[in-house]
C-alpha cells in the first residue's frame, strides 16, 4: 500500500475505533507549582543568531562536506527505507541523532542544500502526527492493522526514547524558523504522554528511556516557558518520577563510589557513560521546575565527585562504556563527550555558574577534536588519555572485549551510535557561545571566533558583535560592535578561573582589570565600531591526575607529548575500512620533578604558526608548542596494548629505573594528537 494512503487510513481509524476519548482524564501524577518555575539566568539565543567564523567556521564546513552533511548518503542504516520518512528502515535513535547535529549545522552555515535535506525528515514527522498526539515512524501494529496509535492502544506504540531526540531536533528547528506547526505538535504529543504514561511508563519498552528521561523533561519545560501550559509541568514531574533518579545519585555520593568499585553486569545502565552525560542535566531540570536549590548542590557535589573519581586530564570522565575510574589508560566514548557538552550548555543557561563554563571549554577544546579524523568521516568509539597506539585490540575497556574494533578510527567501527551522534558536539558548542542576559543584554560565556546578532537594550536595537580571536591558542579576544545608532545594554564576559588577572581595553584604553573565575558586566552605552579587547594571560601550570600523574596546562588547553604518527589502513568484513595509528619514536618519558616545582622556568611556550581560517586539529596545524626535557623509563612498556601508569610513592615520584640523561621533548595541544602521553609520571 502507498505510504501516504496508508497513513490517511490510519488517521481516520483513530476516530472510528474510539482511540482518542474526548474526555480522557489525565493521570494524577505529581502536581507542579507553577509559581516555583525558575527562569534561566541566561537565555539561549535562536539557532542562527551566532555565525561561526575563522577556524570554527572551517571546522563546521569540514563537517558539512563530510559525514555530518552526507550521512544519509554514505550510511546504509539511515539511507535505506528510513522509518522517519515513512519507510520500514531505521526508526530508532540514529536518524534523530544525526539530525540533532545536522539541523544546527544547516542553520549555522545557512546552507540551503543541507536545510532542504533535513527538512524532509522534519516535514514528514510534523505532517504525520497521529490525531492522538503520538508521532514517529509507523509501528508494526499500524502497518498490519491500519489502526493509528492512540490512548487506548498506546501499548502498541514504540519506545519513548528516540522521540526524545527528535523533540530536541524540533526545538532547535523552531528557534531557527518559528515554524507555526512545531509548538502545537509538541503540545499534542505531551498531552498524549500525560494520558498514557501510567499504563505505558518510560521503562515499558527499554531502559534507555528510563535512563534518559531528563531529555524529555527538558523539552516539556522549554515549551512551558513559552505557552505556560500547566499540564506540561505535571508531565515533567511524572516523567521524573519514572526516570532514573540522577539528582539523588549525584547528590548522595554513594552512586559514584559504587560506579568506581563495581564493573559487573549489575545496574550497568547507571554507570553507562552516555547516560551519565545526559543525566547531568537532571538536577537543573528539577531545580528549574521546583526552585529547590538543593538540586544545584546535588549537581555540584555529583559533578565534582564524578571528575575526582573518574575524571581524565582532557576534561571528560572515563566511559568505556561504563564509568571506569581515573587511570589514564581508560577510554571515553565519543557519545559521552557530546552529550556531556550539551548538558553543560543547558546547565550554564539555567544556573549561570562559571564552574560549568570552565568544564565545557576544557572538554570541547581537548577531548572532542582528537576523536575524529581531519575530514570528519571516521571516529574512535573510545579514545584513551595516554594513547600510545590506535589499533585493534582488547585494551582495558569495560565493553566490549571480543570485537576489538573500539579503538580504531573508522566510520562504522565500534557501535555506530557515535557515527550518528558526534555531529552535535561542535554545532551546539558554536550555537551556545553567546546567551541572552538580564536587561536585554548579551553574555559571552565561552570563546571562539564568531559573530552574533541580537536585539538588545530598552528598544531592542539590532546589534552585531564580531568576535575575532585565535582562542583557545591565543590569549586575546577582540569584540567589534556594529549598530545603526548608539545603544545602552549590559555586555557580560567570563573571566576564566585559570586566568590570574584579565585586562579589558575599550578603543585602545584600559577600562578595567578583573580576577579570574567570575562573570563581569560592562553596562554602558555602546557606539558603532567600538573595539573591546579582552586579554587573558595564559600561565603554564601542571595538574595532578590518576595514579599521581601530572599534566601540563596552559589556558583552557592541556598539552601532550608530540609523537610523529604512522597511519595504516585496514578493513574489517563487518565494520568496514578503518585506520590504525602508531607512534614514531619513544613515548615512555617522565617529567623531572623540577618542572613540577617551577613550570614557568622549565616549560618554554612557542607560537610556531598562526591560527588561520584553514586550521585543522592535527599535528601539522598545531599553533603552539611547549618544549622541555624528559627522562625515559625503560621499564614503562605496553601491556595488553595500553601503557599502565608507573607506580609512584605518596609524594608522586616514580622509584623504578630512570635514564640519567634528560632528553628534549615537545608538547602540543592534546586536541591535535592521535597518539600521545598526556599524564606523565614524575621522576627525580
Amino acid at each position: 500500500m502507498e505510504k501516504r494512503k496508508l497513513f490517511g487510513l490510519l488517521m481516520l481509524s483513530a476516530f472510528f475505533v474510539g482511540l482518542i476519548p474526548a474526555d480522557a482524564a489525565h493521570p494524577p501524577g505529581a502536581r507542579a507549582d507553577t509559581n516555583t518555575f525558575v527562569a534561566p539566568v541566561y537565555q539561549a539565543l535562536p539557532l542562527g543568531a551566532v555565525k561561526p567564523q575563522g577556524w570554527l567556521l572551517h571546522q563546521l564546513q569540514i563537517m558539512r562536506n563530510g559525514t555530518s552533511g552526507h550521512l544519509d548518503e554514505v550510511y546504509g542504516k539511515v539511507k535505506n527505507d528510513n522509518g522517519w520518512l515513512g519507510g520500514k528502515g531505521d526508526g530508532w535513535e540514529e536518524t534523530p541523532y544525526w539530525l540533532d547535529g545536522a539541523v544546527p549545522l544547516a542553520w549555522l552555515l545557512n546552507d540551503k542544500e543541507l536545510k532542504s535535506k533535513v527538512l524532509r525528515y522534519i516535514n514528514w514527522t510534523l505532517d504525520h502526527q497521529r490525531p492522538s498526539g503520538y508521532f514517529g515512524p509507523l509501528t508494526k501494529t499500524e502497518r498490519e492493522k491500519n489502526i493509528a496509535i492512540g490512548v487506548s492502544n498506546a501499548a502498541d506504540g514504540d519506545d519513548w526514547w528516540p522521540k526524545m531526540v527528535m523533540l530536541k531536533v524540533l526545538q532547535q528547528y523552531y528557534t531557527a524558523t518559528n515554524d507555526p506547526r512545531v509548538l502545537p505538535f509538541m503540545t499534542r504529543y505531551f498531552h498524549y504522554q500525560l494520558q498514557v504514561l501510567k499504563s505505558c511508563p518510560l521503562g515499558k519498552w527499554t531502559e534507555w528511556a528510563t535512563s534518559r528521561g531528563a531529555e524529555n523533561v527538558m523539552v516539556a519545560q522549554w515549551l512551558y516557558s513559552i505557552n505556560k501550559d500547566k499540564q506540561l509541568l505535571e508531565l515533567a514531574a511524572l516523567l521524573q518520577s519514572q526516570a532514573f533518579t540522577w539528582s539523588s545519585w549525584l547528590g548522595n555520593r554513594s552512586w559514584v563510589i559504587d560506579a568506581a568499585a563495581q564493573q559487573n553486569d549489575q545496574h550497568w545502565m547507571r554507570r553507562h557513560g552516555v547516560n551519565v552525560g545526559m543525566g547531568l542535566k537532571d538536577p537543573v531540570m528539577n531545580y528549574q521546575r521546583t526552585g529547590d536549590k538543593k538540586y544545584l548542590q546535588d549537581l555540584h557535589t555529583g559533578f565534582t565527585d564524578l571528575m575526582n573519581l573518574h575524571g581524565l586530564p582532557m576534561g571528560i570522565f572515563s566511559a568505556d562504556e561504563d564509568l571506569h575510574g581515573n587511570a589514564p589508560t581508560q577510554g571515553t566514548e565519543l557519545c559521552a563527550i557530546v552529550e556531556a557538552m550539551f548538558s553543560l550548555e543547558e546547565i550554564i543557561g539555567i544556573t549561570g555558574d562559571p564552574l560549568y563554563m570552565e568544564a565545557l571549554e576544557r572538554m570541547t577544546f581537548n577531548a572532542l577534536p582528537t576523536q575524529t579524523t581531519d575530514d570528519y568521516n571516521n571516529k574512535q568509539y573510545f579514545q584513551v588519555a595516554n594513547q600510545v597506539n590506535i589499533k585493534r585490540g582488547v585494551f582495558n575497556f569495560s565493553l566490549p572485549f571480543d570485537r576489538e574494533m573500539n579503538n580504531v578510527l573508522g566510520m562504522r567501527s565500534g557501535y555506530t551510535c557515535c557515527l550518528a551522534n558526534m555531529h552535535q558536539g561542535w554545532t551546539k558548542f558554536a550555537s551556545h557561545l553567546w546567551y541572552g542576559a538580564a536587561g536585554n543584554g548579551l553574555a559571552a560565556l565561552t570563546y571562539s571566533p564568531n559573530e552574533v546578532t541580537a536585539q538588545v537594550g530598552k528598544n531592542h536595537t539590532p546589534v552585531t558583535i564580531h568576535e575575532e580571536t585565535g582562542y583557545p591558542f591565543e590569549d586575546q579576544i577582540r569584540f567589534r560592535m556594529n549598530m545603526r545608532e548608539p545603544v545602552a545594554f549590559p555586555l557580560q564576559l567570563r573571566i576564566p578561573a585559570w586566568c590570574d588577572e584579565a585586562t579589558i581595553l575599550l578603543n585602545g584604553r584600559k577600562l578595567r582589570s578583573e580576577k579570574g573565575g567570575q562573570i563581569i558586566t560592562l553596562n554602558r552605552s555602546w557606539n558603532n565600531d567600538d573595539q573591546l579587547v579582552l586579554q587573558l594571560p595564559m600561565q603554564i601550570r601542571t595538574s595532578n591526575w590518576g595514579r599521581n600523574s601530572r599534566t601540563v596546562e596552559r589556558g583552557p588547553l592541556v598539552y601532550a607529548l608530540k609523537l610523529e604518527e604512522q597511519w595504516e589502513k585496514g578493513h574489517d568484513e563487518v565494520e568496514g575500512d578503518y585506520f590504525s595509528v602508531y607512534p614514531k619514536g619513544e613515548w615512555n618519558y617522565g617529567l623531572p620533578e623540577k618542572i613540577i616545582r617551577e613550570p614557568a622556568k622549565y616549560l618554554k611556550v612557542s607560537t610556531v604558526k598562526p591560527v588561520t581560517d584553514t586550521f585543522v586539529w592535527n599535528l601539522a596545524h598545531a599553533p603552539v608548542t611547549i618544549t622541555t626535557t624528559g627522562k625515559q623509563l625503560p621499564e614503562w612498556k605496553l601491556v595488553d596494548d595500553v601503557a599502565p601508569q608507573p607506580v609512584t610513592d605518596r609524594n608522586g615520584i616514580y622509584k623504578g629505573k630512570v635514564n640519567d640523561k634528560e632528553t628534549s621533548i615537545t608538547l602540543v595541544p592534546y586536541g591535535c594528537t592521535k597518539v600521545r602521553i598526556v599524564a606523565f609520571p614524575v621522576v627525580k
